[in-house]
C-alpha cells in the first residue's frame, strides 16, 4: 500500500514528500546519492500522488504499479551498496504511450492500435531502465503525434497546467502534464514538428527536441520517420542533460560555469516573429532585454530559405505519415478522431516526384539556412506563437482548430525542417517558451547555452 503524500515528512533537507514531487529529477538523484531519500517511497509517493489526483485518468493512459515499485526495489538496493548506474538512478519518470513496454499497452492515442501489447521495451527504455530510471507508467498523447494541440477525443485530453479548461499541448501532452502536475519527476516525449516544446512551453517545462537519428527509434510507434525525434519534458536544463544520457547510456554533458557574456545570438524574424500573440510577444522582448544585459549580443536576422521551406511541410510530412499509415487507416478510418484523418489523408494528393523534388529543395534550404547562422551561437525565437487554446472552442469550432494546430506547430517546424537540434525555456510568463537552435548533434553546446540562458531568465 502506498503512503498518502501529505502524511509523511522525510529527509533531503527537510524536504517534505509533497515537496519531492516539484523538485527537479537531478536534485532527486542527488538526494538519494546523499541518503536522503529512499527510491522505494519517492516511487510510493508519485504512485499515491497519480491515484490521488483528480486528473489522473486524463493524465495516466496506464500506470505500471508493479514496474515501478521492483525498479524502485533494485535502486534503493544499489543505493545502499553504493553502486548507483546513473545520476537518475531510483528516479520515476513517465514515458510517452508511443515508447513500446513489455507486456503493456502502447496504443499511440489511437483506437487503431488498440490492444496492442509489445513484447519488449523499445530502445530507449530499455537504456533507460539500466541506467536506473524507474518506469511511472505511459501518458496520454494526441493520437498517432499528428497534432500540436494535445486534443484527443478518442482515448483523452490532459489539461494545461496554467488553464485546466485549455489543451496541454501536443502531441507529448501527457508527457508535460504528467509532470507540470507532480505526477512524475520528468517524461520522455517525442516530437516531429514540435510535439516535446510546444507542450512543455505551454506548461512551464523545459523541451529538448534532440537531431533526428541521435536516440533511437526501434520500438517507437512512428508518425514520420525523417523527421521523428525523441526528448524529455522535465523542469531544469539539468534534466535535460542527464535524460538525455540516460536514454543514450553516456554521461551527461557538462554545463558547469555557462556564461553568456559575449555569446552572439541570431533572433530570427522569418516567419517566427509573424502574427504573435499579446503574451508570447511580450515574453519574448523581456526575455531578450534579460540575455542583452547579461551581456549576450542579439542581432535581428531575415533567412528567405526558412519560408520556402515551410512551403514544403505539407508535401513532406503528410506524404510519409500517410505512407506509413495508409493501409492501417483505410482498413477502420471511423475508429480515428476525424481531424487526424483528414491531415493524414493530406498525403494522398502528392506523388513520388513531388515527394522527392520537395526532399531535395528541402536540403537546399537547410545549407541556406546553415551558411546564414554559421556566426551565431544559437538562434532564438518564440517557442509557439498562442497560448493553449480551451478546449470547448476547440471542440465546437473546427476552423479554429484547424488554424491554432497550424499556429501552434509553426515556430518549432522550423528546427525539423532545418534538421536542428532545440530547446525551449521557459519565460517566467505562463505558457511563454523561449526557444533555442542550435546545428545538428551539437545538444552539449545547445544545453550549455540553455544553462547559461535559464540562470538569466530564473532571475528575471
Amino acid at each position: 500500500m502506498c503512503p498518502t503524500v501529505a502524511t509523511v515528512s522525510l529527509g533531503n533537507g527537510g524536504k517534505t514528500m509533497q515537496e519531492w514531487l516539484k523538485m527537479t529529477a537531478a536534485d532527486l538523484g542527488r538526494g538519494i546519492e546523499a541518503g536522503e531519500i529512499d527510491p522505494v517511497t519517492l516511487c510510493d509517493t508519485y504512485l499515491a500522488a497519480i491515484d490521488a489526483h483528480p486528473l489522473k485518468d486524463r493524465i495516466y493512459a496506464r500506470v505500471t504499479y508493479d514496474r515501478a515499485r521492483a525498479e524502485a526495489s533494485a535502486a534503493a538496493a544499489r543505493a545502499k551498496a553504493g553502486r548507483r548506474l546513473s545520476p537518475l538512478d531510483g528516479v520515476p519518470i513517465s514515458w510517452k504511450d508511443l515508447v513500446d513496454s513489455a507486456g503493456v499497452g502502447t496504443e499511440a492515442g489511437s483506437k487503431l492500435l488498440a490492444g496492442r501489447v509489445p513484447d519488449r521495451d523499445a530502445t530507449v527504455l530499455a537504456t533507460a531502465t539500466a541506467m536506473g530510471l524507474v518506469c511511472l507508467g505511459k501518458v496520454h498523447m494526441a493520437e498517432l503525434a499528428f497534432s500540436g494541440l494535445g486534443y484527443n477525443p478518442s482515448t483523452a485530453t490532459p489539461p494545461c497546467v496554467n488553464n485546466q479548461d485549455a489543451v496541454a499541448g501536443g502531441s507529448s501532452s501527457g508527457s508535460a502534464a504528467s509532470v507540470a502536475f507532480g505526477l512524475a519527476a520528468a517524461s520522455i516525449g517525442s516530437d516531429t514538428g514540435g510535439s516535446v516544446r510546444v507542450p512543455a512551453a505551454w506548461n512551464d517545462l523545459v523541451g529538448l527536441k534532440t537531431t533526428a537519428g541521435r536516440l533511437s527509434l526501434e520500438g517507437i510507434v512512428p508518425l514520420a520517420l525523417k523527421f521523428d525525434t525523441l526528448g524529455p519534458l522535465c523542469r531544469s536544463v539539468e534534466d535535460a542533460a542527464m535524460l538525455l544520457a540516460a536514454m543514450e547510456g553516456t554521461k551527461p554533458a557538462d554545463l558547469r560555469h555557462a556564461d553568456l557574456e559575449g555569446l552572439r545570438f541570431a533572433l530570427l524574424e522569418t516567419v517566427a516573429m509573424t502574427d504573435l500573440r499579446e503574451e508570447p510577444d511580450t515574453a519574448m522582448q523581456f526575455a531578450l532585454d534579460w540575455l542583452r544585459e547579461a551581456g549576450a549580443v542579439i542581432e535581428k536576422i531575415e533567412i528567405p530559405a526558412v519560408a520556402n521551406a515551410m512551403d514544403l511541410s505539407a508535401c513532406l510530412y503528410t506524404s510519409e505519415a500517410y505512407g506509413l499509415w495508409r493501409d492501417v487507416i483505410n482498413a477502420d478510418p471511423d475508429a480515428m478522431f476525424s481531424e487526424i484523418r483528414t491531415r493524414f489523408e493530406l498525403g494522398k494528393g502528392f506523388s513520388a516526384p513531388d515527394y522527392v523534388a520537395a526532399w531535395a529543395k528541402l536540403e537546399g534550404a537547410r545549407m541556406a539556412y546553415d551558411q546564414a547562422t554559421a556566426r551565431f551561437d544559437a538562434v532564438l525565437l518564440p517557442t509557439v506563437s498562442i497560448l493553449p487554446p480551451e478546449l470547448d472552442r476547440l471542440k465546437s469550432d473546427r476552423d479554429f482548430y484547424v488554424t491554432e494546430n497550424l499556429l501552434a506547430l509553426r515556430n518549432t517546424r522550423i528546427a525539423n525542417l532545418m534538421g536542428l537540434c532545440a530547446l525551449t525555456l521557459p519565460t517566467g510568463e505562463p505558457s511563454c517558451g523561449l526557444m533555442m537552435m542550435s546545428p545538428p548533434d551539437t545538444e552539449e553546446h545547445l544545453l550549455r547555452l540553455g544553462a547559461a540562458v535559464e540562470k538569466v531568465l530564473s532571475a528575471a
